[in-house]
């Protein structure tokens, strides 16, 4: 089909289809986007990468997170739920393709990680897993987007991690993931009753 022919309109779905699993296990990024309920609150979106993303079934997706400078994600799924996350081609055929849902942080102490740990790489640095009951599936053009090609992934935050250790690892997160910009708790703070 030629470029030409692709139409602008989005199209919605109720469901992740196979086409577009595909699709998403050849990405090497994606974007999470949550927001808290208050209107004067901050929006977060995290560029995500490594192989951190799994198709669960038709209505149902996880990433595996590791710990980093915040946790907005987990702070504003605890509070509402809402989350978007949007993979986007960067090769030559154009899509962006966006699956609306509900999260639900998944820690190593939940009774569920056994379950959604299985179907990745855990390092010394996981901090949770991100469930989410997919809604509503979004396709569109993405002929705005330029082109560019995948080289590798960084390797940068497993040295930061190793040169932490177990201990540093948690006294980081303690210093940074237990609540949010706007002072929501994180499912971590919670668990660790230090908010």
């Amino acid at each position: 089909m030629s470029i030409l022919n692709f139409h602008f309109m989005g199209e919605f779905y109720k469901q992740i289809s196979a086409t577009q699993k595909a699709f998403i296990k050849n990405q090497h990024m994606y974007f999470v986007g949550t927001a808290p309920l208050s209107g004067d609150g901050h929006i977060n979106v995290s560029p995500k990468g490594l192989d951190s993303f799994r198709v669960i079934n038709p209505n149902q997706v996880a990433y595996i997170d590791v710990i980093s400078s915040g946790n907005e994600t987990s702070a504003h799924v605890l509070e509402n739920g809402r989350i978007t996350i949007m993979f986007c081609s960067f090769d030559k055929k154009p899509l962006i393709l966006k699956l609306y849902g509900k999260g639900e942080t998944i820690l190593p102490s939940n009774e569920k990680w056994d379950t959604y740990s299985r179907g990745f790489d855990v390092y010394e640095s996981t901090r949770q897993i991100i469930v989410v009951d997919v809604e509503l599936v979004q396709s569109s053009c993405g002929f705005g987007v330029p082109r560019y090609d995948f080289i590798e992934h960084r390797d940068i935050h497993f040295s930061w991690a190793a040169q932490k250790g177990s201990e540093g690892l948690s006294h980081y997160i303690d210093e940074n993931n237990l609540i949010s910009l706007d002072g929501l708790p994180t499912a971590l703070g919670l668990e660790r009753n230090k908010i």
